[in-house]
């Protein structure tokens, strides 16, 4: 009887630390939506702002980040696009973004399906397989966003989170 209740323990143990792992802490989520005849998809990973500052500290200035949470966020379209004035192959991408105070690089690259960063904690961007490579202003947001979000409107994209909206034109 004593084994059998630890048996159970045990069972029990893991049933619960298994569903605490299949609970992401930043969940997945997709922006879609119609960009002019072009269908745009945005796959990423939500993180919470939970209390913490995020620019300049949870995501540093000048470092190369995965723009959002897991693995990297992932840029679909069925058609060409001009962002921010240049072209964009219709195609699948990994955005990176490295971001400064006054403006931010948005970085699409060609290598897909990775983890967003490495053990060291860099991020897994392979600059030679970067594709295209736009400049933007950061925009103080109008509220204050605690989960990072995506949008996508026919006039381009965005990224919101805490405090901040990235616009990025596209046309």
């Amino acid at each position: 009887m004593k084994n059998l209740r630890k048996a159970l323990s045990l069972i029990l143990l893991f049933a619960a630390s298994g569903s605490v792992y299949a609970q992401k802490a930043s969940p997945a989520a997709t922006a879609t939506g119609k960009i002019g005849d072009a269908t745009v998809k945005i796959s990423y990973s939500s993180p919470a702002v939970k209390e913490r500052k995020i620019w300049g500290e949870l995501v540093p200035y000048n470092k190369i980040w995965r723009a959002g949470a897991n693995e990297a966020t992932i840029f679909e379209t069925d058609k060409a696009l001009k962002i921010e004035g240049k072209e964009l192959p219709a195609g699948k991408y990994s955005i990176y973004m490295l971001p400064t105070e006054s403006q931010w690089t948005i970085i699409f690259n060609s290598q897909v399906g990775q983890w967003g960063i490495t053990r060291a904690g860099e991020t897994t961007d392979d600059p030679t397989k970067d594709v295209l490579k736009v400049t933007v202003k950061p925009m103080k947001s109008k509220a204050f966003n605690e989960r990072m979000t995506y949008e996508v409107t026919n006039n381009g994209f965005s990224l919101n989170w805490e405090n901040l909206t990235v616009p990025v034109k596209i046309k």
